[in-house]
Parts: structure tokens; sequence; C-alpha cells
């Protein structure tokens, strides 16, 4: 007997909300950067510590994914990704905590990094269920066509 898988695309409007939610917290993160009141090198940091974030998050979205049925990555790969992100947090955190700006600047940045990073995670999953649904659909075109169309059922 065959196994047989469901193949359960995101819809198209799902796939538009991600993409467009990802663009506004980049937009959001970004514009809160640039129109931070103090010094450039605060506004700097902030922006090395979003991107960070960023970049950290993608890391351990694919990270995750990758190992998930059995580790195929190493566990010094593992390791540096999540340290990495770890860092990631906790210095752009600290970076945000010690700016000397008011207070809703700092829950307006807080909210467009917390909005960053889980946007990442969900654009980063969306992504790679689309790459996997497309393997699978290719997949079971072979199988069909080497079975010479017949129906395994």
């Amino acid at each position: 007997m065959a196994t047989r898988y469901v193949m359960q695309r995101d819809t198209r409007a799902w796939r538009l909300q991600v993409r467009i939610s990802f663009g506004l917290a980049v937009l959001c993160a970004a514009v809160g950067v640039i129109q931070m009141p103090g010094q450039d090198l605060d506004r700097a940091f902030l922006a090395i510590g979003m991107l960070f974030c960023l970049f950290a998050t993608f890391a351990v979205a694919k990270t995750q994914r990758d190992n998930r049925d059995g580790q195929v990555d190493t566990s010094q790969w593992v390791m540096t990704v999540w340290i990495a992100f770890a860092a990631a947090v906790l210095l752009t955190g600290w970076g945000l905590w010690r700016m000397q700006i008011d207070v809703w600047q700092k829950y307006y940045m807080l909210v467009s990094w917390l909005f960053l990073v889980s946007s990442t995670f969900t654009l980063s999953k969306t992504v790679r269920d689309a790459q996997e649904a497309d393997l699978m659909a290719r997949r079971m075109a072979a199988v069909r066509e080497a079975d010479g169309g017949k129906d395994a059922a």
C-alpha cells in the first residue's frame, strides 16, 4: 500500500499577507531607526542590531526546518546559530534599553523589532512550505510518469 501525503498549499491571500507584513516590519523598523532622536552612534548600533536579528532569525528558522526530521547539520552549527540569535536579541535589547530616548520611542522600537522577528519567522515558513510542496508535487508527477500514468491506489 502506497503512502499518500496531503499537500495543502497556502492561499494566495496568505502569501500576500505574509510578504506585506514582512515589508511593513522592515519599513517600521527602518523608519524608527532613521527618525530616532539621539546620537548617530546609537542609531547605527540599533540598525546593526535589527539587521543582526533579521539574519539570525532567518538562520534559526532554516536550521530548525532543515533538522526537523533528524539532524543534518553539525551540532556546532546548530549551537552557533542559536548563540548568534541569542546574542542578536540580547545585544539589540541592551542597546535599546540604554538609549536616551523617550519611553514611547523605546516602545515603538520594541514593537517594530518584535514585529520584524515574528514576520521573519512567518515569511521563512511560508517560503519553505511552498518550496516543499513544489518538490513533493514534482516527485509525485515523476512517480506517476514512471508508473505509466496509473494511479497507485
